[in-house]
């Protein structure tokens, strides 16, 4: 049995509240993973794209105000 399948044995054994905690935990932990490799991308210029193209759209013309 590999890591996950028993992950997952474990997991389906909790009772309720055991599980909403682990849930909760489990939420934030991706969520800053997230962030963490958002921010790497921004910092290495993976998301310039984006801006490029928001930035010409708006000389374009093609935005309105929010």
């Amino acid at each position: 049995m590999n890591q996950v399948e028993l992950l997952e044995q474990h997991i389906a054994e909790l009772d309720d509240a055991s599980f909403a905690k682990l849930r909760d935990w489990f939420m934030e932990f991706d969520q800053a993973r997230w962030d963490k490799k958002l921010e790497a991308d921004s910092n290495a210029g993976k998301l310039d794209f984006l801006i490029n193209a928001a930035l010409a759209e708006h000389e374009a013309g093609l935005t309105g105000d929010l």
